[in-house]
C-alpha cells in the first residue's frame, strides 16, 4: 500500500531539477531565491502557507524548539517554520523524490541548517521517545487506514506538554467522495476519518485536544478561485500539475463539489501531549 501511496504523488527522483526548470521557466533566478518564490510549489495542500502559518501559532515555537513534519512532502511548511520562528525542523515524508526535493529546496533558500528531511513511515517514527518539542501533520492522513498508530507514534515521540498539530481532509456528511482527487485516484488508498473519528482517535492516543477548527468554508473558496483561474489560463498550478499530472483539472473540478456539497470537511485539531 506503502508503494501505491508513494506512487500517487510522484515516482521521479529527479524532482528538484524539474522544479528548478520550472522556476528558471517563471523568471526565477536559482541564485536568489526566497520561500516565497517557492509557495507556489512548496506549500503542496489546501489553503497553502496561510494554512501553515495559522497552524503553527498555535505550536508555542521559538528558536530552540524540535519540530517534527509528519508527511513533509516538498518541505513547505517545514521551511515556513524554520524561517518564521528560527526553530529546528525534521521532515519524514514515505516518498523518497519528495525527501530529496525537500533537501535541495532548503538549501536554495539556506534553510538547510535548520530543516532535515528523511524517508519513512508515519506509523513506525524513526525516532526516540519524547525527542521533539512539537509536530505537526498537514494533509496526510487521508491515505492512511492505520491511523491509530500514526498518532501513537506521534504522541510517543514528543515531549510531555508537547503540541500536536493536524490539518487534514475528512470525511463529511454529504455522500461518498467523488474520484479522482488529489490524494487519490481510486478509494482504495483513500482513507477518511469523520471529525468524531478523528477526536476519538487522538485522544486514544493519550492527546488531550485543545481546539477544533473547522476552514470547509475558506478550502470551498480556495478551490472555487482555483478552478476559476484555470478556466481563465488553461492551465492547473504548478505543483498540482507536477505531481498530478494531466488529470488534475479533473480532480480540482471534483474538489469543488466535493467540498460545496459537503463529501469532505478540513479540519484542524490542536493537541497537547
Amino acid at each position: 500500500m506503502g508503494d501505491r501511496v508513494a506512487s500517487h504523488y510522484s515516482e521521479d527522483r529527479a524532482l528538484a531539477d524539474v522544479i528548478a526548470q520550472n522556476l528558471q521557466s517563471a523568471g526565477k533566478d536559482l541564485k536568489n531565491l526566497t520561500t516565497a518564490d517557492l509557495a507556489t510549489v512548496d506549500e503542496f495542500h489546501i489553503r497553502g502557507r496561510k494554512a501553515t502559518l495559522e497552524l503553527a501559532a498555535h505550536m508555542k515555537l521559538g528558536a530552540a524548539s524540535q519540530v517534527l513534519d509528519i508527511g513533509s512532502g516538498l518541505g513547505g511548511p517545514a521551511r515556513t517554520l524554520a524561517e518564521t520562528y528560527g526553530c529546528r525542523v525534521t521532515g519524514i515524508d514515505l516518498t523518497p523524490a519528495f525527501c530529496d526535493a525537500a533537501g535541495a529546496m532548503s538549501a536554495w533558500v539556506g534553510l538547510d541548517k535548520l530543516t532535515t528531511f528523511r524517508q519513512g513511515d508515519a506509523t513506525k517514527l524513526p525516532f526516540g521517545d519524547r525527542q521533539f518539542d512539537a509536530a505537526m501533520t498537514i494533509h496526510v492522513a487521508m491515505n492512511i487506514a492505520a491511523k491509530d498508530r500514526m498518532y501513537s507514534e506521534a504522541r510517543r515521540v514528543l515531549k510531555p506538554g508537547g503540541i500536536f498539530a493536524v490539518y487534514d481532509v475528512l470525511q463529511g456528511e454529504g455522500g461518498g467522495v467523488l474520484y479522482p482527487v488529489p490524494w487519490a485516484r481510486e478509494p482504495a488508498i483513500s482513507h477518511l476519518a469523520t471529525p468524531e473519528q478523528m477526536q476519538s482517535l487522538l485522544t486514544g492516543a493519550g492527546f488531550r485536544l485543545l481546539a477544533v477548527q473547522d476552514s470547509t468554508d475558506e478550502s470551498q473558496s480556495f478551490f472555487e478561485k482555483m478552478t476559476a483561474q484555470m478556466a481563465q489560463t488553461g492551465k492547473p498550478p504548478v505543483a498540482w500539475r507536477l505531481f498530478l499530472g494531466d488529470d488534475f483539472p479533473t480532480m480540482a473540478q471534483n474538489q469543488v463539489r466535493n467540498v460545496r456539497e459537503r463529501r469532505i470537511r478540513t479540519v484542524t485539531f490542536i493537541c497537547a501531549a
